[in-house]
């Protein structure tokens, strides 16, 4: 009888233990411009987790890669990641659109490492020398997307949804390589390692970079915050270490940065391209929120962003 019950015990205890277990999905992108989901990635999938060794033994990381910001703030909304890397447009959308109520923003991850690419033969010298071009961007409404109509606008093009005077095409950044050297597409506004091969791969040449722009934050769910909020604190923290590692320790991060890369890719990934994109990052958790302000103008400017609210909660931090 003794035995029994101390198996039933044994099995309760087990079953209690497995409850316990914390499942932690964060999302990022195959860009260098997220090195720290990257690097948390694969030292997950090497099983030497970043994170995990700093969140506890009661903690999965599971991680979900995404080719654009809106994509991955669907998910947030869906309730398929908890957290994600992601550039300011996406997050300042996500934001508006759910009143305040669904993300937060916990730290800065990466500026730099934008650009618009056209061909080095010369077609494109000057701005007005994209009217009547296609211009691709990784995806609609993304950061890149934004900044590029936002651009073109300055430039006194008139920029519709389906067309003006210059046609503005999201385009998956896997697909753009090809589109760009075949001449489908004129010239990319994306970022690294996609400026990169774009360079080395199919002729490019840098037209315009963004080395001070905000690229990349780290963004949380309400419900997180709710639910976990030590969890996402202690994630945070991580992240703060990561990116401060990365910066001291640049050889070592960027080889890690360029097997996640294969890793997600499917095929070996060459490290001269992670060396040539590296140059053009900065990688930083600080944030201060008067830097998003010239990324809400661009996007108001645009079309996007119509029902601006205040962003105090944004930042907080807190659900």
């Amino acid at each position: 009888m003794k035995t029994i019950l101390f198996l039933c015990l044994a099995l309760l205890a087990a079953t209690a233990a497995r409850a316990e277990k914390i499942v932690l999905r964060v999302g990022y992108f195959p860009n260098v411009t997220h090195a720290q989901g990257i690097i948390g990635s694969q030292t997950t999938r090497e099983g030497r987790g970043w994170f995990e060794e700093r969140l506890g033994g009661d903690v999965t990381v599971q991680w979900f890669a995404f080719n654009a910001g809106p994509s991955a703030m669907e998910a947030i909304f869906a309730g398929s990641v908890d957290l994600t890397y992601v550039g300011p447009n996406p997050a300042l959308n996500a934001y508006i659109r759910s009143g305040g109520d669904e993300i937060r923003v916990l730290a800065g991850a990466a500026e730099g490492g934008a650009a618009l690419v056209v061909p080095a033969d010369g077609r494109i010298k000057a701005p007005a020398d994209f009217r009547g071009r296609k211009v691709a961007t990784p995806q609609f409404g993304n950061t890149q997307d934004v900044a590029a109509r936002a651009w073109l606008k300055k430039q006194g093009f008139k920029i519709t949804q389906g067309g003006g005077d210059v046609f503005v095409v999201p385009t998956a950044n896997p697909d753009q390589l090809a589109l760009f050297s075949s001449g489908q597409i004129d010239a990319v506004w994306t970022v690294e390692p996609w400026v990169s091969r774009l360079e080395q791969e199919a002729g490019g040449k840098v037209f315009l970079e963004q080395p001070e722009v905000v690229t990349t934050l780290l963004v949380s769910s309400v419900r997180l915050l709710k639910q976990h909020p030590d969890l996402a604190r202690k994630f945070r923290a991580a992240h703060v270490e990561l990116t401060a590692w990365i910066n001291a320790h640049g050889a070592e991060a960027r080889a890690i940065v360029c097997s996640g890369l294969g890793a997600d890719m499917h095929r070996p990934f060459p490290p001269g391209l992670v060396e040539s994109a590296w140059r053009r990052m900065h990688f930083t958790a600080d944030l201060k929120p008067e830097q998003i302000a010239g990324v809400v103008k661009d996007a108001q400017g645009v079309g996007f962003l119509p029902n601006a609210i205040p962003l105090d909660r944004m930042f907080s931090g807190e659900p």
